[in-house]
C-alpha cells in the first residue's frame, strides 16, 4: 500500500491537518521543515488566487501583520506562493477562540471579562500606533491559550491608517456585520475608534452571552448598528458591575467622538476597573447617532463567513408619505433616461476597447511596484502581461519580487488587449544567517549586511549581566537559521541597565543565597574569611558586600561572609585568675575581671562566678566578667584583653596576678552579678 506523501509548501511548510476554514481560505497545522516548528499555514482556495484583488488582498494581510511583534498578536513568519496558490505562515497558538468560550461560559465575570478585553486593547493599541486598523475585531479573531494569554489575530482586512489605498472597491466595506461600528457600515472611513467600537461589542457579547444586535440578514444588523442603542448590558444580566457597563456603553457610542479616542484609553479604563478604581467612563447620552445614510452589508461569503459585507442600500428615513401619482411623468423620464445610458454606454464602451472599438492610452508606469500589484494595475486597464523572473545579487537582492522593467514603457500608447513584458527580480537563494549574538552594533549590521540581509535594530533596556550595554542579545531569525538573501533580520541591542535591590540572605545557606543572588543578576563568591556570630548558625550566610538592600548594577559580584557559629562561655569556676584567662582567651573571647568581697578563705583568688553563665553562646570577641573571691577591703580591679592595652598591677588576698587594662575601659563595681 502506497501512502501519498503530505504537500510541502515553499519546499519547507509539510501539511499536517487543517484546523480552520474561512471565506477565501483554510488554515492548517504545519510543520516548519528548516526550523522544526509547529506553524499556523493560511492558504487560499485555488480558485481565488486567479483573482488578482484577492491575491493583492492576501499580500497586504502578510505586510500589515508581520510588521506587528507584540506577545498579544499572533506573529505572521513569511508568505509565498506555492501548489498554484497564495499561504501566510504564522505562528502557531494552541489555544481556543474567544468564541467557543463564549459559547460554552458566557456570561462571563466582570473581572475576567474586563482583563481579556483589557489585552484585546493592548494589541489593538499597538497596532493602532503601527499605522494598522484590524477592522475585523470579534471573538473569533481572539485566541486564549491554556495559560490565559491572549492572541489577536487575522489582519486580513487590516489597512494603514492614513492612506488611500484599498484593497476593495471603492464603496465596499469589509467586516463582520455582528461587530461593525456605525461608520464601517455606511461604508464611510474607518480608525482606531472603528476597532474600540467593534471591542465594546465584544466584551458586551462576554458580559451577555449575546451581541446587543441581532437579525436575519447582515443588513438589518448593520442598519441597527447604525440607527438603534443596544439594550443596556445590566438589563439582560444584572451581576455586571454599573462601572463596567459605562466602559462598554461609551466604547459603543454611535458617534466615534464619543467614544474613548484610543484601545490605549479604553485598556487603561479596564485595568482601573479590575484594580477597584473609579472607571472615567462617561456613556453618551441616549440617541446620539449623527448622520445617517446608507447602510453597507450583505450576505455573500467573504474571508469571515456568510456575515462578511458586500453591498446593499437601506434607507433609513423610514416609510415615504402618500402623495398622488406621477407614473406618466415616470415612464416618460424612464424611456429618455434608458436611451442616454445606451449612448453613453456604446460610445464609452468603444472608448474602452468594447462593441468593436479599441481605445488608446499611455501604459501605466509598474516598474518598481510589487509583482501582484503590477499584474492588478495592468489587468485594470484592459493589458496582458508576461512574466520574466531574473536573480537579484548585490543590492538588488532587497528589491525581491519587484518590477525591474517593463516593456513597452511610458510614455509608449498601447491599445486594450495589448500584451506588456514585465521582468521581474526573483527570489533570492537562501542563505545562512550569521550569529551576530553579543557583537557590538556595527559590527553586528556590518556582518549581516556583509552575508545579504537587511538589519532591523530594536533597543530594550538591560536587565542582568548578560545583556552587556551597546551588544546584541537576541536575533530573529536565529544564527545558523537559512533565510533568502536580502531579508530583514531583527537585532536587538541592550540600551543601558538598571540597578537591582540586593536580596537579603543572611541566614541563608550557600546554595540559597547563591541561587536568589544569581536569579537577581549578580555574580556570586564566597570570602575565604569567616566570622562567629551568636545569631546566624555556623556555615550559613552572616552577612554580604555590598550590603542587602542595597542598590547595584545587573552583574555586580557579591560576595558572601559565612558564618562560624557563636561560642560558648568556658566554664571557669574555681579556677584561678590566671587559668581562667587562658581558657576564656582560647575561646576567642575577651574578659575583664571584678572582686567578690563575699568570698570564703577557700575561695579567695579563685573565680566564683562569670557574666554571662558559663554555656551561654556569644559571638566570638565578646567580653566575660569573672568575678574573683576576695576579703573585705580588697580593692577591684578591671582587665581586658586587647592589642593595645597598658598593664596594671593588683593584689587580690591569696594571689598575686598582673592584668592588662584596655585604655578606656570602665572599672567594674565590687559587686557579682546576682
Amino acid at each position: 500500500m502506497t501512502t501519498t506523501p503530505a504537500p510541502v509548501y515553499g519546499g519547507r511548510y509539510e501539511l499536517r491537518n487543517q484546523i480552520a476554514r474561512g471565506g477565501t481560505a483554510q488554515v492548517y497545522l504545519a510543520r516548519d521543515l528548516l526550523l522544526d516548528r509547529p506553524v499556523a499555514l493560511k492558504v487560499l482556495f485555488p480558485e481565488l488566487s486567479l483573482d488578482h484583488s484577492f491575491v493583492e488582498r492576501f499580500r497586504r494581510e502578510a505586510q500589515a501583520a508581520a510588521n506587528l511583534m507584540h506577545p498579544n498578536i499572533v506573529q505572521v513568519f513569511d508568505w509565498g506562493e506555492s501548489e498554484r496558490t497564495y499561504f501566510i505562515v504564522m505562528e502557531y497558538i494552541d489555544g481556543e477562540p474567544l468564541s467557543s468560550i463564549i459559547r460554552t461560559q458566557a456570561p462571563l465575570g466582570g473581572p475576567q471579562a474586563a482583563s481579556i478585553a483589557s489585552d484585546i486593547a493592548k494589541a489593538l493599541s499597538y497596532a493602532h500606533r503601527h499605522g494598522v486598523v484590524h477592522r475585523d475585531v470579534k471573538p473569533g479573531n481572539v485566541l486564549i491559550t491554556a495559560d490565559g494569554q491572549v492572541k489577536v489575530t487575522d489582519f486580513g482586512i487590516a489597512r494603514a491608517i492614513g492612506t488611500d489605498e484599498q484593497v476593495t472597491q471603492t464603496g465596499l466595506v469589509m467586516g463582520t456585520a455582528t461587530y461593525f461600528s456605525p461608520e464601517q457600515a455606511q461604508g464611510l472611513a474607518v480608525d482606531a475608534r472603528s476597532d474600540v467600537y467593534a471591542l465594546g461589542v465584544v466584551l458586551y457579547e462576554m458580559l451577555t452571552g449575546r451581541p446587543p444586535f441581532t437579525g436575519e440578514t447582515p443588513v438589518a444588523i448593520a442598519y441597527q448598528h447604525v440607527r438603534e442603542q443596544p439594550p443596556a448590558p445590566r438589563t439582560l444580566n444584572p451581576a455586571i458591575p454599573a462601572a463596567l457597563e459605562a466602559i462598554v456603553l461609551q466604547a459603543m457610542a454611535k458617534l466615534p467622538a464619543e467614544r474613548y479616542v484610543s484601545a490605549d484609553e479604553m485598556k487603561a479604563d479596564l485595568d482601573r476597573f479590575v484594580h477597584g478604581q473609579t472607571v472615567l467612563a462617561t456613556p453618551p447620552r441616549a440617541g446620539s447617532t449623527g448622520p445617517v445614510t446608507t447602510v453597507i452589508a450583505s450576505a455573500g461569503g467573504g474571508a469571515h463567513g456568510p456575515d462578511t459585507s458586500v453591498v446593499d442600500a437601506v434607507d433609513g428615513a423610514g416609510p415615504p408619505r402618500r402623495e398622488r401619482s406621477t407614473t406618466p411623468w415616470w415612464v416618460a423620464s424612464g424611456l429618455l433616461l434608458v436611451v442616454a445610458i445606451g449612448l453613453v454606454a456604446w460610445f464609452g464602451g468603444r472608448s474602452l476597447g468594447y462593441f468593436g472599438g479599441k481605445s488608446s492610452f499611455v501604459v501605466p508606469t509598474v516598474t518598481g511596484e510589487s509583482a501582484p500589484t503590477a499584474e492588478s494595475t495592468l489587468t485594470g486597464k484592459g493589458l496582458l502581461y508576461k512574466v520574466t523572473s531574473v536573480q537579484p545579487t548585490g543590492t538588488d537582492i532587497a528589491k525581491a519580487g519587484k518590477v525591474k522593467s517593463q516593456a513597452p514603457a511610458p510614455p509608449k500608447t498601447v491599445t486594450s488587449g495589448s500584451t506588456v513584458h514585465l521582468v521581474v527580480w526573483g527570489t533570492p537563494p537562501p542563505a545562512t544567517v550569521p550569529s551576530v549574538f553579543g557583537q557590538p552594533l556595527q559590527t553586528a549590521e556590518n556582518n549581516l549586511k556583509q552575508a545579504g540581509f537587511v538589519p532591523v535594530v530594536k533597543t530594550f533596556t538591560a536587565t542582568n549581566v548578560s545583556q552587556q550595554q551597546g551588544s546584541i542579545y537576541r536575533q530573529n531569525p536565529r544564527g545558523s537559521a537559512s533565510a533568502p538573501k536580502g531579508s530583514r533580520v531583527t537585532i536587538y541591542m541592550a540600551s543601558g541597565s538598571k540597578l537591582v535591590k540586593v536580596p537579603s540572605v543572611s541566614g541563608d545557606t550557600v546554595v540559597a543565597a547563591t541561587s536568589a543572588l544569581t536569579r537577581a543578576g549578580f555574580n556570586v563568591v564566597v570570602s575565604p574569611t569567616q566570622q562567629l556570630s551568636a545569631t546566624v548558625p555556623a556555615t550559613d550566610v552572616l552577612s554580604t558586600t555590598p550590603a542587602a538592600d542595597s542598590q547595584q548594577p545587573p552583574g555586580q559580584t557579591i560576595s558572601l561572609t559565612i558564618s562560624k557559629g557563636s561560642v560558648n562561655v568556658p566554664s571557669v569556676i574555681g579556677d584561678t585568675v590566671s587559668q581562667a584567662e587562658a581558657a576564656v582567651t582560647q575561646a576567642g573571647l575577651t574578659y575583664r575581671t571584678a572582686i567578690d568581697n563575699s568570698a570564703t578563705p577557700s575561695q579567695v583568688g579563685l573565680v566564683m562566678s562569670t557574666s554571662p553563665k558559663a554555656g551561654t553562646p556569644v559571638a566570638a570577641g565578646f567580653q566575660v566578667v569573672l568575678f574573683v573571691g576576695a576579703s573585705n577591703g580588697s580593692t577591684s580591679t578591671s582587665t581586658s584583653t586587647s592589642t593595645s592595652t597598658t598593664t596594671t598591677t593588683s593584689t587580690i588576698p591569696g594571689s598575686s596576678t598582673t592584668s592588662s587594662t584596655t585604655p578606656g575601659s570602665q572599672q567594674s563595681s565590687n559587686s557579682p552579678p546576682s
